[in-house]
């Protein structure tokens, strides 16, 4: 395994950046002190349970994890200010610098971040205690103690990037960018008074773009405006200096939006009709778990995605590092990206039930308890603050087949409140209400045939096709051969998708690009090294489905 030490932040990027990540010392106790001794070494970031981590063992909801790592500062490194960002921790974490208490977080998905300048020594020990009860009032996604069928193992513990920046006494602290076809609004979230003077400098083909504002938002006009699409993903980079503070970022041009076009209601890209034709994407590995063996692994998803002419991944009950939507943003891959599932899951209720046709109408029966209401309304709009700068992503998903389930149109009108620029699929699947952009189907065990009412069309998932043997194998059709394999799933596209487009498909997600553990319905191995089917099977389908 190579080292993961990708800038982790890449909308907002300093020169002072120093990575964390590598060799820690690890120990697992019962205890809730640390130990005398840490009798193992594990590689940060991949998760303890990984055999990526050195460690490969599961964590129990009674056991606690203590990481711990010396360092020093660079000469020269300290501004002001120094700040240690941790990129996500699952579940709940303490973390201690040179015996004081930073503070705690909460919650397995989102950044975090201390102000350790007043901690800072000339050695500094950094230590970090962590437990995963698995507790399913936070997001846990498909993570499962004994992991089997559509569930897999579990991640615990730091599973992204630990890193420093210096940043001056005064500095943004984030950004928010939002963009038409031919202006960006910028909009700076900081520590200082709002007449402040703020410098753009955008990198443009038709040569540098130079912008003064004063406040905390301006609305830039592109000149000769160039729009991101998968087929041509252009990113305007540009440079933001706000009194002794500078950073780096990005955006692209491009919108979203419904129409009705000759009678059909279709989801646009740029104002454009345009077929979102995409891959289930879990973002598992078999030997990193949720992360890749080396920088260039999310990259090398996307490009063999696009060989075989995807423009879109479904990234299914996972939030990713940063690194991952970057990819897809200058590489030119379109994201479905779904809110992480908290609250109960019953097999019987939410899945065997409505494949058979038996759907409940009504969710708000089902209401949870105000604590797992209150974080699951949480970690949407972190989701949605987390991720609202990414070109890449196009559509957001709610709820999926009913995991977590409830009040499902206050949820659609919180997320619209949030972010009014993307499309929402409030309902993945089935047990829809009245709130969606789309209507939304998963189908698996029968042949496709639905039409376009009143809303886009999307099939959001479907397929799951195996060439595999063995009885802990897992998936939805088996083909006895790789070449009986490609055929049906070939045969699939034409005899299906390919039809539904004229009766009003707008998207179709195809379950997926890879293996995962047991799943052996991925179009490439768990290794993500394998392909199973070749450009030549599918390219011809692709183009086919343009709009």
């Amino acid at each position: 395994m190579q080292p993961l030490n990708a800038y982790p932040r890449p909308q907002m990027r300093r020169s002072s950046y120093l990575c964390l990540n590598g060799t820690w010392d690890f120990a697992v106790t019962k205890a809730d002190r640390p130990p005398e001794r840490f009798p193992f070494s594990v590689s940060v970031p991949y998760p303890p349970e990984s055999n990526a981590s050195g460690y490969g063992k599961r964590i129990e909801a009674d056991d606690t994890m203590f990481y711990r790592r010396y360092f020093t500062l660079p000469e020269g490194f300290v501004k002001e200010r120094v700040l240690l960002h941790f990129g996500a921790v699952d579940q709940e974490c303490e973390v201690y610098l040179n015996g004081t208490l930073l503070g705690a977080h909460k919650g397995g998905y989102f950044p975090f971040s201390f102000d350790i300048t007043k901690q800072l020594l000339a050695q500094n020990e950094l230590l970090v205690k962590a437990v995963d009860r698995l507790d399913h009032a936070y997001p846990w996604g498909k993570q499962k103690q004994r992991n089997g069928g559509m569930w897999y193992t579990p991640f615990s513990g730091i599973w992204q990037t630990v890193w420093l920046e210096s940043v001056p006494d005064v500095y943004l602290t984030g950004l928010r960018i939002t963009p038409s076809l031919t202006s960006v609004r910028i909009e700076l979230l900081d520590n200082v008074e709002n007449n402040a003077e703020t410098h753009l400098a955008i990198e443009t083909p038709s040569g540098p773009l130079c912008w003064t504002f004063f406040g905390t938002a301006a609305d830039v006009p592109i000149p000769n405006p160039v729009l991101w699409t998968p087929e041509k993903p252009y990113l305007y980079r540009m440079k933001i200096t706000r009194g002794e503070d500078t950073v780096e970022s990005y955006f692209a041009l491009r919108t979203l939006g419904i129409e009705t076009v000759k009678g059909i209601p279709r989801l646009l890209l740029n104002g454009e009709p345009y077929f979102f034709h995409g891959l289930l994407d879990q973002g598992y590995w078999r030997d990193g778990i949720c992360l890749p063996p080396d920088n260039d692994g999310y990259e090398r998803d996307i490009l063999f995605a696009k060989s075989l002419g995807f423009n879109t991944l479904r990234k299914h009950i996972r939030v990713e590092p940063l690194p991952f939507y970057e990819a897809c943003d200058r590489l030119g891959m379109i994201v479905f990206q779904d809110l992480v599932n908290n609250g109960p899951y019953r097999f019987f209720r939410d899945t065997a039930l409505p494949t058979l046709g038996i759907k409940r109408k009504n969710d708000l029966r089902f209401h949870h308890d105000d604590r797992t209401v209150s974080l699951f309304q949480s970690s949407l709009m972190q989701t949605v603050k987390h991720l609202y700068n990414s070109p890449c992503i196009a559509y957001w998903t709610i709820f999926n087949e009913g995991w977590g389930q409830y009040n499902a149109d206050g949820m659609y009108a919180l997320l619209r409140s949030l972010d009014d620029t993307r499309i929402i699929d409030a309902t993945s699947g089935w047990f829809w209400q009245k709130q969606s952009d789309v209507d939304s189907f998963h189908v698996y065990f029968r042949p496709f045939r639905e039409a376009a009412k009143t809303r886009p069309l999307v099939l959001s998932e479907f397929g799951g096709y195996a060439h595999a043997s063995g009885k802990k194998q897992y998936g939805y059709r088996f083909y006895p051969t790789q070449e009986a394999y490609r055929g049906a799933v070939v045969k699939l596209y034409e005899q299906q998708i390919v039809p539904a487009v004229s009766k009003g498909l707008c998207a179709a997600i195809y379950t997926q690009i890879s293996d995962v553990e047991q799943e052996q319905n991925g179009l490439i191995d768990d290794t993500h090294t394998v392909p199973k089917v070749l450009p030549m099977d599918l390219l011809p389908i692709a183009e086919k489905l343009r709009l």
